[in-house]
């Protein structure tokens, strides 16, 4: 099923197929490895929703909401 990033509950796990971000976070990310074809799994999300944590390649990454609506995934 492919959906946004932002759309993952805290234990699931999904694949990167997309990153439409703006440029300078899509250079960012791809520092940290968060490129299409990278599993990804979430880890927390907090109590309003606004920041979620992300752990992938030995890395945990905090983004906002906003910004996990522009990646997309495969589950």
């Amino acid at each position: 099923m492919e959906t946004s990033l932002d759309r993952l509950r805290p234990g699931s796990r999904a694949v990167v197929i997309e990153v439409n971000t703006p440029p300078a976070l899509t250079r960012r990310l791809r520092d940290f490895g968060l490129v299409p074809g990278t599993a990804v799994r979430c880890r927390y999300r907090s109590p309003w929703g606004k920041v979620t944590a992300l752990s992938f390649r030995g890395a945990v990454l905090a983004l906002r909401t906003t910004d996990l609506k522009k990646i997309r995934v495969t589950c």
